[in-house]
């Protein structure tokens, strides 16, 4: 299974009481927005990190081409003081500073985004639906592909719960991460709204 750069990345809350300090915190911008945002940053001379992968589309005509596109879609990383919030929520299209428990905003540790900027250039990185323990899930390919279930464990693959209404009965099946796609009507009831329009954002990628 694929891991993350953030897989064993903790909130950094160290400057819990430091107001003068300089930290990446995620910035929840409108969807497809993004490079207009760092655009605007740029301009505001606000340091800022926009992590761009690439990917091939084909357009209707059948025609080939290769885009740069967020790998985090709706966000934009911004190394700014707690004390200049406001100038990066002025930005248009820059809704929200991504908080932790209280409502606070939550920085990121330094490495997290050494280890993003390290990792694009060393490797081919796209991004991947966000699968919770709990979730509502579609299975995407193979033998079940269509299906729908619970997710209700995640270890070296995740285990879905297929249910077959007619007769009630339940079968748990292990699959590969890419074969498995959250259904955002469970993300609805467990997430937060960031993470529904996230989710959105990604779809119309």
């Amino acid at each position: 299974m694929r891991r993350s750069v953030f897989d064993e990345v903790r909130v950094d809350r160290s400057d819990a009481g430091v107001t003068g300090a300089s930290r990446w915190f995620a910035v929840y911008t409108t969807c497809r927005h993004e490079k207009r945002i760092a655009q605007h940053l740029q301009q505001r001379e606000i340091e800022h990190y926009l992590p761009l992968y690439r990917a091939d589309r084909k357009w209707r005509d059948g025609s080939k081409v290769t885009l740069e596109l967020p790998l985090f879609p709706g966000y934009i990383f911004a190394h700014i003081m707690r004390s200049e919030r406001g100038s990066v929520l002025s930005v248009p299209g820059a809704l929200a500073i991504v908080g932790g428990t209280g409502g606070e905003p939550a920085s990121l540790p330094d490495t997290a985004i050494e280890a993003l900027r390290a990792g694009l250039l060393e490797r081919r990185i796209e991004p991947h639906p966000l699968l919770r323990v709990g979730q509502l899930a579609r299975v995407r390919s193979g033998a079940f592909a269509g299906m729908e279930g619970v997710v209700v464990r995640k270890k070296s693959g995740f285990r879905i719960v297929l249910t077959l209404e007619q007769i009630m009965q339940s079968v748990a099946i292990e699959l590969d991460e890419d074969d498995v796609e959250p259904l955002i009507r469970g993300r609805i009831r467990q997430g937060s709204l960031l993470e529904v329009g996230h989710a959105l954002c990604i779809q119309q990628a």
